[in-house]
């Protein structure tokens, strides 16, 4: 999907490619074609425009002043996300790229969840407005890096070294994100510990 108008020039450059083929190649009245094109054209567009933020997700009971924080703070990171992934995919390293795959899938990840419950902003804003852009720019450089004739082994140790921690800090912030669904699992376990001994009448 396309985050501009290059939807609407894609859909323009396929319907007018579509048409003279049906005329021409599939001799199809021309009416016809114009049809065709009209649909393949509406239709890709539909499928190429970007979904908007929190499009089809209740959001009713969150506080404006929240969304609008929410919103922002996506909105800056999102195209970090995609850094991520055109980033890594160019570095010839398999085990760095392997690595900046994880990064963009736990940033995707985060994303999501923010924005499908934009109260959990808070305990991952330094994550997105932060590492995320941090590791965006690293990853880029880092493959600018690795394509130079001659680049420096010491330089290249040290960046892939700090793209390896960034896995670690990533991990970190995905499971910081999902903690409040944790937040009664300790008393539930010493809950259901304490009824399993009175009913097999062991000693508490």
């Amino acid at each position: 999907m396309f985050n501009d108008d290059r939807n609407w020039l894609a859909a323009g450059c396929v319907a007018g490619i579509l048409i003279p083929v049906l005329v021409f190649g599939f001799q199809l009245p021309y009416v016809l074609a114009l049809g065709a094109g009209a649909v393949a054209f509406t239709g890709l567009i539909l499928l190429l425009t970007p979904r908007k933020l929190f499009e089809g997700i209740d959001v009713s009971k969150v506080a404006r002043g929240k969304l609008d924080l929410t919103r922002q703070v996506l909105v800056e990171a999102m195209p970090a996300v995609e850094r991520l992934k055109v980033g890594g995919s160019t570095i010839r390293s398999a085990k760095i790229r392997a690595v900046v795959e994880r990064l963009s899938g736990t940033a995707q990840s985060i994303v999501s969840g923010v924005e499908k419950e934009p109260e959990r902003l808070s305990s991952v804003q330094r994550f997105l407005t932060y590492y995320l852009p941090s590791a965006a720019q690293l990853t880029e450089s880092y493959s600018v890096l690795e394509k130079q004739r001659n680049p420096d082994p010491a330089r290249l140790k040290e960046a892939e070294a700090v793209i390896t921690k960034l896995d670690d800090a990533f991990s970190h912030y995905a499971d910081s994100l999902m903690e409040s669904d944790l937040a009664g699992l300790d008393v539930d376990l010493r809950l259901i510990e304490r009824a399993i001994k009175e009913d097999l009448g062991q000693p508490a």
